[in-house]
């Protein structure tokens, strides 16, 4: 086999698809990985330039085959769409990242730690727990005001509101609970 110089990798949850090229861009390797398959595939290659998009899993993979002495660079998906030929699938892909990989003027994404992508996780999932509150208190807020309740708005009428919306379920529930009614 002729010596791969640039790959474009197309990542998925179980099928990868590689795309290789020599030194002059003629494509020499075209094939698909099993998720088991991959670090394998790569030890057994020279060291050379692989392209990623910066996509779930994507700085996984990356920091995985940088450990095999890769060189890998991660692209937006947006970046790479414009060098896709023809139908979508993972075969043009990969060959639309490893065309995108080698072009001079491609931004690229920096590959991230796993603290630094630990922080971001933390992160994100207190931002979407916030919004979540968030959500739920002015859900409540409206559902009181349907009974004439109104409070203030904002976190820290939490408490006042959460007493109140006891009152209001118990209230409801004695009017509900008639001669016929749980059994």
């Amino acid at each position: 086999m002729e010596k791969i110089t640039t790959i474009g990798l197309d990542i998925a949850k179980h099928v990868f698809q590689v795309h290789g090229i020599n030194g002059a861009g003629a494509t020499v390797s075209r094939r698909k990985l099993g998720r088991d398959d991959v670090v394998g595939f790569f030890k057994a290659l020279p060291p050379c330039l692989i392209g990623i998009e910066a996509c779930a899993t994507g700085h996984h993979w990356a920091r995985v085959l940088m450990a095999l002495s890769d060189e890998v660079r991660l692209m937006p998906a947006s970046y790479v769409k414009p060098y896709v030929k023809r139908q979508k699938n993972d075969a043009t892909d990969a060959e639309a990242i490893c065309e995108a990989v080698t072009r001079p003027t491609m931004r690229f994404v920096p590959v991230k730690s796993e603290e630094q992508q630990s922080v971001l996780m933390l992160y994100r999932v207190r931002e979407l727990l916030i919004r979540q509150r968030t959500m739920l208190v002015n859900a409540l807020r409206g559902q009181l005001a349907e009974f004439g309740i109104v409070t203030r708005q904002g976190i820290a009428g939490v408490g006042m509101l959460i007493a109140l919306v006891e009152e209001v379920i118990t209230i409801s529930s004695r009017r509900l609970r008639g001669p016929h009614f749980f059994r």
